[in-house]
C-alpha cells in the first residue's frame, strides 16, 4: 500500500481529512507560542511535519477556503508543491490580505494538503508547434 510517511515532532498533528469525501486533509500550525499575523504581512508557519512522499507523487498546500472568506488569510504560492525528495519541515507560507490582525495558535488549521500523482516526461526543442484552433490566443482570450 502507499502512504505518506511523517517523522513529527513530539505534539505536532498529522494532517487530517475533515470528511469521507475531502480531497484535502487540513495542517495545523505546530507553535511555541502564538503569532500575530500583521496585515499585507507573510510569515512561514511551523507544522512540526517531516514527511517521506512516494517517488511519483507530490502533495500541494492550499488554502482553507474558510479561512480565506472569513479572515482573508491564505497561502502564498498556492498551490505550493512538497516534491518527493525534500526531507525538510513542512512550513506552510501565509499571507494576511485583510485589514486586520490575525492571530494563529498552535494547534490551528492553517492550510491543507492534497496528494497528487506526477508524470515526468522528456523536454524537446522544436522549430515549431502544431497548431490548434486557440492558437496564441491567452489571458482571456476566450470571453469573459
Amino acid at each position: 500500500m502507499i502512504s505518506i510517511r511523517f517523522d513529527a515532532e513530539e505534539g505536532a498533528m498529522l494532517p487530517e481529512y475533515g470528511t469521507d469525501g475531502a480531497a484535502g486533509a487540513d495542517i495545523r500550525a505546530f507553535i511555541p507560542s502564538p503569532i500575530t499575523l500583521h496585515p499585507g504581512e507573510r510569515i512561514a508557519v511551523p507544522t512540526g511535519l517531516k514527511m517521506e512522499i512516494p517517488p511519483e507523487y507530490e502533495v500541494q498546500i492550499r488554502p482553507r477556503s474558510g479561512l480565506a472568506l472569513k479572515s482573508g488569510i491564505t497561502v502564498l504560492n498556492a498551490p505550493g508543491t512538497i516534491d518527493s525528495d525534500y526531507r525538510g519541515e513542512v512550513k506552510v507560507i501565509l499571507i494576511n490580505l485583510s485589514s486586520e490582525d490575525f492571530i494563529i495558535h498552535s494547534g490551528d488549521r492553517i492550510a491543507q494538503m492534497v496528494v497528487h500523482e506526477v508524470k515526468r516526461l522528456p523536454f524537446e526543442r522544436v522549430s515549431g508547434l502544431s497548431s490548434t484552433d486557440r492558437g496564441e490566443g491567452g489571458f482571456g482570450s476566450t470571453g469573459v
